[in-house]
Protein backbone atom coordinates (compact mmCIF):
# COMPACT_ATOMS: atom_id res chain seq x y z
CA UNK A 1 0.00 0.00 0.00
CA UNK A 2 1.46 3.59 -0.96
CA UNK A 3 0.58 5.87 1.65
CA UNK A 4 1.28 9.51 1.71
CA UNK A 5 0.30 12.54 3.54
CA UNK A 6 -0.64 15.63 1.90
CA UNK A 7 0.02 19.28 3.17
CA UNK A 8 -0.06 22.51 1.83
CA UNK A 9 -0.27 25.64 3.29
CA UNK A 10 -3.11 27.50 1.61
CA UNK A 11 -4.93 25.24 3.77
CA UNK A 12 -5.72 25.53 7.56
CA UNK A 13 -3.01 23.25 9.03
CA UNK A 14 -4.20 20.67 11.43
CA UNK A 15 -5.85 21.94 15.31
CA UNK A 16 -5.77 18.35 16.45
CA UNK A 17 -3.68 15.04 15.60
CA UNK A 18 -4.48 13.93 12.46
CA UNK A 19 -3.34 15.06 8.59
CA UNK A 20 -4.79 17.49 5.99
CA UNK A 21 -5.52 14.34 3.57
CA UNK A 22 -4.02 10.85 3.63
CA UNK A 23 -3.52 9.21 -0.06
CA UNK A 24 -3.24 5.56 -0.47
CA UNK A 25 -3.05 4.40 -3.80
CA UNK A 26 -5.44 6.92 -6.22
CA UNK A 27 -7.73 7.42 -3.12
CA UNK A 28 -7.41 10.93 -1.34
CA UNK A 29 -9.07 11.15 2.50
CA UNK A 30 -9.50 14.89 2.94
CA UNK A 31 -10.33 15.57 6.49
CA UNK A 32 -12.64 18.25 7.79
CA UNK A 33 -12.47 21.57 6.85
CA UNK A 34 -13.86 24.19 8.99
CA UNK A 35 -13.67 28.06 7.93
CA UNK A 36 -10.56 29.04 9.24
CA UNK A 37 -8.36 31.49 6.93
CA UNK A 38 -5.12 29.52 6.28
CA UNK A 39 -3.07 33.06 6.86
CA UNK A 40 -4.74 33.97 10.58
CA UNK A 41 -6.04 30.55 11.64
CA UNK A 42 -9.34 32.22 12.49
CA UNK A 43 -12.96 31.94 11.29
CA UNK A 44 -13.54 34.01 8.78
CA UNK A 45 -15.66 37.07 8.89
CA UNK A 46 -19.22 37.43 7.17
CA UNK A 47 -22.20 35.55 6.98
CA UNK A 48 -23.06 31.82 6.70
CA UNK A 49 -22.22 32.53 2.66
CA UNK A 50 -18.56 33.48 3.36
CA UNK A 51 -18.51 30.49 5.75
CA UNK A 52 -19.64 27.93 3.26
CA UNK A 53 -17.50 29.54 0.51
CA UNK A 54 -14.27 29.49 2.99
CA UNK A 55 -14.80 25.93 3.54
CA UNK A 56 -14.73 24.95 0.09
CA UNK A 57 -11.89 27.50 -1.14
CA UNK A 58 -9.81 24.66 1.95
CA UNK A 59 -11.02 21.94 0.66
CA UNK A 60 -10.01 22.57 -2.78
CA UNK A 61 -6.42 23.55 -1.53
CA UNK A 62 -5.83 20.22 -0.30
CA UNK A 63 -7.32 18.42 -2.90
CA UNK A 64 -5.15 20.45 -5.54
CA UNK A 65 -2.32 19.98 -3.32
CA UNK A 66 -2.71 16.07 -3.48
CA UNK A 67 -2.72 16.27 -7.53
CA UNK A 68 -6.17 16.73 -8.00
CA UNK A 69 -9.49 19.25 -7.78
CA UNK A 70 -13.49 19.36 -6.52
CA UNK A 71 -14.11 17.54 -9.56
CA UNK A 72 -12.07 14.31 -8.28
CA UNK A 73 -14.48 14.23 -4.74
CA UNK A 74 -16.85 11.41 -5.05
CA UNK A 75 -18.17 11.51 -1.32
CA UNK A 76 -18.91 14.76 0.41
CA UNK A 77 -19.73 14.66 4.06
CA UNK A 78 -21.16 18.46 5.28
CA UNK A 79 -21.78 19.06 9.02
CA UNK A 80 -23.85 21.74 10.09
CA UNK A 81 -24.98 23.35 13.51
CA UNK A 82 -28.33 24.38 11.55
CA UNK A 83 -29.96 22.48 8.68
CA UNK A 84 -31.46 25.41 7.98
CA UNK A 85 -28.69 26.61 6.24
CA UNK A 86 -28.73 23.63 4.17
CA UNK A 87 -30.30 25.63 0.86
CA UNK A 88 -27.70 27.84 0.65
CA UNK A 89 -24.86 24.74 0.85
CA UNK A 90 -26.70 23.73 -2.35
CA UNK A 91 -26.17 27.25 -3.69
CA UNK A 92 -22.86 27.55 -3.06
CA UNK A 93 -22.18 24.08 -3.98
CA UNK A 94 -23.25 24.63 -7.62
CA UNK A 95 -20.59 27.19 -8.21
CA UNK A 96 -18.13 24.37 -7.20
CA UNK A 97 -19.06 20.92 -8.57
CA UNK A 98 -21.01 20.33 -11.88
CA UNK A 99 -23.12 16.88 -13.09
CA UNK A 100 -22.13 14.29 -12.14
CA UNK A 101 -22.39 15.66 -8.52
CA UNK A 102 -20.45 13.50 -5.48
CA UNK A 103 -22.53 11.03 -3.13
CA UNK A 104 -23.00 13.32 -0.17
CA UNK A 105 -24.59 13.17 3.24
CA UNK A 106 -25.48 16.45 5.14
CA UNK A 107 -26.16 16.07 9.31
CA UNK A 108 -26.80 18.51 11.79
CA UNK A 109 -24.69 18.56 14.69
CA UNK A 110 -24.49 19.75 18.27
CA UNK A 111 -21.42 21.55 18.00
CA UNK A 112 -17.99 22.18 15.85
CA UNK A 113 -14.44 22.77 16.41
CA UNK A 114 -14.26 26.04 17.23
CA UNK A 115 -17.61 27.20 17.65
CA UNK A 116 -17.79 26.92 13.26
CA UNK A 117 -21.07 26.90 11.70
CA UNK A 118 -19.80 24.54 9.31
CA UNK A 119 -17.51 21.33 8.64
CA UNK A 120 -16.88 19.41 5.50
CA UNK A 121 -14.65 16.04 4.90
CA UNK A 122 -14.44 13.89 1.70
CA UNK A 123 -13.03 11.48 -0.47
CA UNK A 124 -11.29 11.63 -3.71
CA UNK A 125 -10.14 9.34 -6.43
CA UNK A 126 -7.71 10.48 -8.13
CA UNK A 127 -7.32 9.80 -12.40
CA UNK A 128 -4.43 7.42 -13.05
CA UNK A 129 -1.09 9.07 -14.59
CA UNK A 130 -0.49 7.68 -18.03
CA UNK A 131 2.98 7.45 -18.65
CA UNK A 132 5.25 7.63 -21.22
Amino acid sequence: MAKSIIYTNKAPQAIGTYSQAVKVNQTVYLSGQIPLNPNTMTLVDGDIRAHITQVFENLRAVAVAAGGDLTDIVKLNIFLLDLGHFPIVNEIMGQYFSEPYPARAAVGVAALPKNAQIEMDGIMVLQEQEYH
